[in-house]
């Protein structure tokens, strides 16, 4: 077990992580960030492909340049009175139109030519499109995937103080804005830079003059890029965390509708979503202006570029450096150049969407558990026979104030322990070390006498049945919900079903077993929900059983039978080892040891007898239930 200092080292190495990622999201003077990099170590992973992808644009782009060369010929060729049998002087003096019979072969071939290079350039595209498309998809999965891993990897502290929206919105919204970096914004980096060098040689092969003319006022689109992107960056980040607040708040909303409902306030949750939404609003109308001021600076550079690229092509050609069809083809690649600037607004209005995606995505990815196996931890292959606690101390990560101090506990299989206590006791925290959804800071949680984390975490919760106090269902049928992550029979399933006393409920809906349950389980009642609950945990028969209030919504009746069930053998169960946390004394009036808790101490301990007649804690709570207080 990691001891004080050692937690207290990995929470400060963990905190450094944080503050890292921070003063990453912070930064405001950043041309495109470090994060955005991060996603090309997944597009490696399939690097044929890319490469592949690649290769392809390289050939479109070089058949998209082609038939420029082409055109500048034929402009030379029909300039030059080559035509055959004089057509120029017969086309120009007759009102008759050349038959096809008389146009030449170079003629046809000028066309044939064009015809060929669009065919090719329709083919390379389409390769280099699905190529980088499947490659932005397998890569935005990976991404998913990590940091689903990492989340779902996380101690349960690290879920007590962020929104479920908000995680929700990093791993579809966030995740899929890379998808696009790598789809789109990855080719058309390609696309720029391969077209870019290729019309510069041509160009300069040509006329360096005129190729020099057309690109210096290019340099001024320098500053304007440095410009938009340091400055819009911080505004697509609070776009970002404007869109997760929005889901957070409609996850909430949507979850807890009755609740709305019943307290009239849905003017008030229209408020608070108009709120974020309005965050939204603000930040990407500023984003939009910066971007409105940046594309039209790109034009006004591009018109000056061609103004003068104009200008200067009659004096160049009138010094004999350049023909007319020269100048022509010139002046439909710098078409070819100067597009590349137009798209490169949308590019780093794009890239700067992108890095704000991926800061919140990798910050996620980043994610390390406090809790872990430990080096070394071995599975656990044997029934766990006991459950012992020794001098454990516990507080939560928010609190400065102990949640439970030097608790003691020893229970065997096939015994039942009870634990009751008012509202923040530490019952329930009890459960979560056994099951490592925490750590003590002090003390140790054993297993058949061995230190809990010489085990895995897996091994150890394979081997318990967990029902917790809010009985989650998932959206799907009761079956689903019952063999929940597992294999398993019909015949298995009512089984537990049967254990749980919820198999006369279930055969008496109209689909049942396959009957739905809703979203968390809201077209079943409260103590069916328990049921369903329960009868998962019981489903592969687990060494220990561990119930956090499992049957506060369940009737007297229900709750005497299942009691039968588990605790003492009938019904076909076994006596298992059961640890119960309950406020409804009736339910672990029959246990083998109850222990009373009062701010996080054991105050007595003993049978339901034995504590009765010491008036206690426990005869003090019990004579409130019964109704002997009053008496």
């Amino acid at each position: 077990m990691a001891s004080p200092s050692a937690t207290s080292s990995t929470d400060s190495l963990r905190g450094s992580a944080i503050s890292k990622d921070q003063s990453d999201t912070t930064d405001e003077r950043q041309l495109v960030g470090r994060k955005i990099w991060r996603i090309f170590p997944y597009v490696k992973r399939y690097w044929r492909r890319a490469l592949g992808g690649i290769a392809a644009n390289g050939g479109a782009r070089a058949f998209d340049l082609i038939p420029f060369i082409a055109i500048g010929m034929a402009a030379d060729y029909y300039r030059d009175g080559t035509f055959t049998d004089g057509r120029i002087k017969s086309f120009v003096t007759s009102d008759s139109i050349p038959s096809i019979g008389e146009i030449s072969s170079e003629e046809i071939g000028f066309g044939f030519l064009i015809l060929v290079c669009f065919t090719f350039l329709a083919i390379f595209q389409g390769i280099s499109n699905q190529l980088w498309q499947s490659t932005a998809y397998k890569a935005q999965h990976d991404i998913r995937m990590d940091a689903t891993k990492s989340l779902m990897a996380m101690e349960a502290s690290y879920f007590e103080t962020r929104q479920t929206g908000n995680l929700m919105a990093v791993l579809s919204a966030d995740v899929a804005q890379l998808e696009d970096i790598i789809s789109d914004s990855s080719t058309s980096i390609i696309r720029i830079a391969i077209t870019f060098t290729t019309a510069f040689g041509i160009m300069f092969w040509m006329s360096p003059t005129l190729a020099l003319i057309l690109f210096m006022p290019l340099v001024l689109v320098v500053p304007m890029v440095v410009w938009f992107s340091t400055r819009v960056q911080r505004r697509y980040r609070k776009q970002r965390e404007s869109t997760g607040g929005i889901v957070a708040i409609l996850e909430n909303v949507l979850s807890g509708i009755t609740v709305v409902q019943a307290y009239n306030a849905t003017g008030f949750e229209q408020s608070r979503i108009g709120s974020q939404s309005g965050d939204y609003r603000d930040q990407a109308i500023h984003a939009a202006s910066l971007r409105n001021r940046f594309i039209p600076g790109i034009y006004v550079v591009a018109g000056l570029s061609f103004g003068l690229l104009v200008s200067a092509g009659g004096w160049v050609m009138q010094s004999g450096q350049i023909t007319v069809g020269q100048f022509v083809t010139f002046l439909l690649i710098s078409t070819r150049m100067t597009m590349p600037m137009f798209i490169l607004g949308m590019l780093l209005n794009q890239l700067q969407k992108g890095e704000a995606a991926s800061k919140r995505v990798f910050a996620i990815v980043d994610l390390e558990p406090s809790i872990f196996d430990r080096d070394g931890a071995k599975w656990l292959d044997e029934p766990i026979r006991s459950i012992s606690f020794e001098s454990v101390s516990f507080a939560y990560p928010s609190s400065e104030s102990n949640v439970l101090s030097g608790i003691d506990i020893n229970v065997s299989s096939g015994e039942f322990l009870g634990v009751m206590g008012h509202t923040g006791a530490g019952k329930s925290t009890i459960l979560k070390l056994i099951e490592r959804f925490y750590e003590p800071q002090s003390g140790k949680v054993l297993i058949n006498d061995m230190d809990i984390n010489e085990f895995s975490i897996e091994s150890i919760r394979a081997r318990i049945g967990f029902v917790s106090q809010d009985p989650f269902l998932f959206y799907g049928t009761i079956k689903d919900n019952v063999s929940y992550a597992r294999e398993a029979s019909d015949e298995e399933i009512y089984r537990a079903l049967d254990m749980a006393g919820a198999s006369e409920f279930v055969a008496d809906l109209p689909d049942g077993l396959n009957s739905m349950v809703g979203d968390r389980g809201v077209m079943l009642s409260g103590g069916q929900r328990a049921r369903i609950s329960l009868s998962r945990a019981l489903l592969n028969d687990p060494d220990l059983l561990i119930l956090d209030e499992a049957s506060a919504a369940l009737d007297a009746e229900t709750e005497k039978r299942i009691q039968q069930s588990l605790f003492d053998g009938s019904n076909g169960g076994k006596k298992r080892l059961t640890i119960a946390v309950a406020h409804r004394l009736a339910t672990i009036r029959n246990a083998d040891e109850i222990i009373a808790m009062v701010d996080g101490a054991i105050v007595e301990r003993g049978k339901h007898e034995e504590l009765v007649a010491n008036d206690n804690v426990y005869a003090s709570q019990w004579s409130i239930q019964t109704g002997e207080l009053d008496s």
